[in-house]
């Protein structure tokens, strides 16, 4: 197998159509793309659970359960749940078209399907995809309290540290996926800014949900906050008289994110990200980036 071979980009067809089917594979393969086929939702899931596809192209109008709930099934898995959902349907109205983004997906195409058209559409998405999953993977090894939910409120990811808070609260991944969205209603009914915070509340336990911005299209990130332990960004912020958004930079800077990563992670542009380290260098009275990690690594880890 050579490195081409290796790149090639993997997409789950879901269509119960033979004709479509072919149309799509022939499109697809000439584009240099990996094709997986399935003629059913549930056949579609299992699939995935194996092998997991880059992008999925899925038809909206299925026999058993058609490509609305096969979208909702994928989003409440996981490992499954980051993968882009393009629709494909015959359906122009618009109570079909917000039922497919509505359940997860992330565009739209109508039949028959113009190659040229769904080609340039699945680069966009694709792109986008590796772009939030790369975020996410820095998130998830850097050790944050975060989650993403969707302009409803509802649960798209969390980062393990997050989940971990959840179950020390006894907030299993059920109450997660179900009722999580309910405790954010009064966030998503606000106006919402990095001064946005509800608090969340079990037993004994509460935990603040403080909101960071818009990741990207439908996608919010939060970060939770203990309140029986500082978070890092709060034991910076207290050191050096720093501003919510400084101390996430220079919590970023001091675990070795460059400006592109930092802005992708908070969501901020990279200009941004130079504006508020020119702060961060002030009120630390050094002069570069190597200073100011060195300093803030000390206040997080004194030994």
């Amino acid at each position: 197998m050579n490195n081409a071979e290796i790149k090639k980009d993997l997409v789950l067809v879901v269509d119960d159509s033979p004709e479509s089917l072919g149309m799509i594979n022939d499109t697809l393969d000439a584009a240099g793309l990996t094709v997986l086929v399935a003629l059913e939702g549930t056949q579609a899931l299992n699939i995935a659970q194996s092998i997991t596809p880059d992008i999925i192209l899925m038809d909206a109008i299925m026999p058993n359960m058609d490509g609305f709930e096969t979208c909702r099934q994928f989003k409440l898995i996981d490992k499954l749940a980051h993968i882009p959902v393009i629709f494909m349907t015959g359906l122009s109205d618009t109570e079909s078209i917000v039922r497919g983004f509505d359940a997860g997906g992330v565009d739209y195409i109508q039949k028959p399907v113009n190659g040229n058209e769904l080609i340039a559409r699945m680069k966009v998405h694709l792109t986008n995809a590796r772009l939030t999953q790369s975020a996410r993977v820095a998130l998830d090894s850097a050790g944050q309290f975060l989650i993403a939910t969707n302009d409803e409120g509802a649960l798209q990811w969390a980062t393990p540290q997050a989940q971990s808070l959840f179950a020390s609260a006894g907030l299993d991944s059920r109450w997660q996926h179900e009722e999580l969205i309910d405790e954010l209603v009064p966030m998503f009914q606000s106006q919402l800014n990095n001064k946005t915070e509800v608090i969340i509340r079990s037993g004994s336990k509460a935990i603040e949900a403080k909101y960071i911005g818009e990741t990207n299209d439908n996608e919010h990130l939060l970060r939770l906050i203990d309140h029986e332990r500082p978070s890092d960004e709060e034991v910076l912020k207290e050191s050096f008289s720093l501003t919510d958004r400084e101390s996430e930079v220079l919590l970023w800077l001091a675990r070795g994110k460059g400006n592109a990563e930092i802005a992708i992670i908070l969501g901020i542009s990279p200009r941004t990200i130079n504006k508020h380290l020119e702060q961060v260098f002030r009120k630390l009275s050094v002069e570069n980036r190597t200073s100011a990690a060195v300093m803030a690594l000390k206040k997080l880890d004194p030994n």
